[in-house]
């Protein structure tokens, strides 16, 4: 009986894994997270898969590790909704009084787990993993994450943690503000820092992916990246505010130049090249002013339709065997 009792006071840990076409690293996966799973047998685990509208076997992999293993859970939502949506559903299917977060892909180790889970049990609710470098990345993007994250420090007034991703343990209650957080153009790696909470920063090496191809292109990275600015920073719209201001000045004394040098000389047709070019620098500033506005204004379009952020197609049991 006391051993029963024992089992029962085990804290329960969810490892969240998104997964989109992952069939092929599935089996690595998963062996790999057995073993981080007997390696720590003072806790329970679920392993809970958030199958992102994948169109290989993905789903048919999870379910048949499901009716094997009952902490081998699955939600299987109803179209690729993306990995934020993917992420914020597992927010809401996780049991775990600590979720970590995890790619499917195994570039992010799975044996730092066990370190994550030691510093939470000293009291940090928000342990992050930060790469120190990155396997097969080429210079350019190492350059441009870095120049990007300089930025959005910049013009965000929140912390922005450079090259942390989603690869951390979370505290219940850090997922509990997160499931609160339902913005459909989401950017979880600035929510991490808004919700606050005590931190803790380990590093590691990713490693190439262990199989299959990235999902990410670069269409999707700066839509992320737009997201990541407008979702946390007024800056943009403010930037053009001085921008109008400025070449209001300048036009103001272009134009007493101009009406001066009528006055005095009489005018002619000369200029001609120097206004063309004037006018089509104005339009250009214009238009990429509005499209800083409309970017924003469609971000509150999106918000005011109060969709559901995101459909379940199937699930699997919520109920966890705590004799697995």
């Amino acid at each position: 009986m006391a051993v029963a009792n024992h089992e029962q006071d085990k804290k329960l840990i969810t490892i969240l894994i998104p997964a989109y076409n992952e069939e092929e690293v599935l089996e690595q996966l998963i062996n790999r997270l057995e073993i981080v799973k007997d390696l720590n047998g003072r806790y329970h685990f679920e392993f809970l898969f958030v199958n992102d509208g994948s169109e290989d076997h993905t789903i048919q992999i999870l379910k048949k590790y499901n009716a094997n293993n009952h902490y081998i859970r699955y939600v299987d939502l109803s179209r690729n909704f993306g990995k934020e949506i993917a992420m914020l559903a597992g927010f809401d299917y996780a049991k775990g009084d600590a979720v970590v977060i995890l790619d499917a892909d195994l570039q992010q180790p799975p044996e730092l787990i066990s370190e994550m889970i030691e510093w939470w049990e000293k009291g940090y609710e928000d342990v992050y993993a930060v790469r120190e470098k990155r396997e097969g990345e080429s210079r350019l993007k190492e350059w441009t994450s870095k120049l990007y994250y300089k930025l959005l420090q910049k013009m965000s007034s929140e912390n922005v943690y450079p090259l942390a991703g989603d690869f951390r343990l979370l505290d219940k209650k850090c997922i509990e503000a997160l499931q609160g957080l339902r913005e459909a153009e989401r950017y979880t790696k600035g929510m991490y820092g808004w919700i606050g909470f005590k931190k803790k920063e380990l590093t590691y090496y990713a490693n190439g992916r262990a199989a299959g191809v990235t999902k990410w292109s670069w269409t999707q990275l700066f839509k992320l990246a737009i997201n990541g600015i407008t979702s946390y920073s007024t800056v943009p719209l403010k930037v053009w505010s001085y921008v109008g201001f400025i070449i209001s000045i300048l036009a103001f004394f272009s134009l007493a130049y101009e009406v001066g040098k009528t006055i005095l000389y009489g005018t002619d047709v000369s200029g001609y090249p120097t206004m063309i070019a004037a006018i089509l620098f104005l339009g250009g500033i214009q238009l990429i002013s509005l499209g800083f506005i409309g970017e924003y204004l469609g971000r509150v379009f999106v918000e005011t339709k109060g969709r559901p952020a995101y459909f379940v197609r199937e699930k699997s049991s919520e109920k966890i065997n705590l004799k697995d």
